[in-house]
C-alpha cells in the first residue's frame, strides 16, 4: 500500500493525517478486531518495534486508540490497544476528500466491521440474543430518494452518539455490566452492470 499525499489545511484535514501512512490504516483495522501491542503488529507487517510504536502513539494522541493493558515482557511492558468507534465524517469533510483516499477509508471501516461480525459469529455472541438486529434491503431510487435515505441515516447515526453518551453516564455512576456493542449505518450505490464489466478490464 502506497502513502496517501495529505494536502495542506482544509476540510477533513485530521482525517487525511490519520491515514496518511499505510502502518497506521494496518493498525486502524487490525484493532478494530483485537487487540494488540506494536510489537505484534510489527511483526505481522515486517517492521520495526520503534517506527510501529511511533504510529501508535500518533493515533493514540488522536484519540483513534486507546490502551486496554499492559503485560511485562522480558524486563519490559507491553502495551496493547484496541480502536475507539470509527469518527463518523460529516457531508462536507466527506465530499472534500479526493474519491481515491474515500475509497482508502472506506476500505478500512468495512474491514473493520466484517472483522467484528466475523468474530462475533466465531464467538457466538453474534446471534446470542435473541433481540439483535440484521437486515438489509437493494432498492432502487430517484436522486430525491437518496437523498431522503442519507438524511434518515444521519439521523440515526447522530442517535447513535446520544445512544453511547447516555450510556456511558449511567456506567460511570452505578457500574453495570458492560457489553461492548457493534452498530452500523450503511447505505451506498451499487454498480451497474456496466460498471462490473469495466471493473473487471481492470488490471
Amino acid at each position: 500500500m502506497s502513502n496517501i499525499p495529505t494536502p495542506d489545511g482544509g476540510v477533513g484535514d485530521r482525517v487525511l493525517r490519520i491515514i496518511s501512512h499505510p502502518v497506521r490504516i494496518e493498525a486502524l483495522r487490525m484493532l478494530q478486531n483485537r487487540t494488540a501491542s506494536p510489537k505484534e503488529l510489527a511483526e505481522e507487517l515486517g517492521e520495526s518495534v520503534s517506527n510501529v510504536s511511533y504510529h501508535f502513539n500518533y493515533l493514540h494522541l488522536e484519540d483513534c486508540i486507546e490502551m486496554v493493558g499492559t503485560e511485562p515482557r522480558r524486563g519490559a511492558v507491553e502495551h496493547y490497544y484496541r480502536a475507539k468507534l470509527t469518527p463518523m465524517h460529516d457531508e462536507e469533510s466527506w465530499s472534500a476528500l479526493p474519491e481515491a483516499l474515500r475509497t482508502e477509508i472506506s476500505a478500512v471501516e468495512l474491514r473493520g466491521l466484517f472483522g467484528e461480525a466475523i468474530q462475533a459469529l466465531n464467538a457466538g455472541s453474534f446471534d446470542a440474543r435473541e433481540d439483535r438486529r440484521l437486515s438489509w434491503t437493494s432498492m432502487e431510487l430517484d436522486e430525491e430518494g437518496w437523498r431522503e435515505l442519507s438524511d434518515r441515516q444521519a439521523e440515526w447515526g447522530a442517535e447513535l452518539e446520544r445512544i453511547k453518551a447516555k450510556a456511558a453516564r449511567r456506567l460511570a455512576l452505578d457500574g453495570a455490566t458492560r457489553r461492548r456493542v457493534v452498530a452500523a449505518v450503511l447505505g451506498f450505490e451499487a454498480p451497474s452492470s456496466a460498471d462490473l464489466v469495466d471493473a473487471a478490464k481492470r488490471p
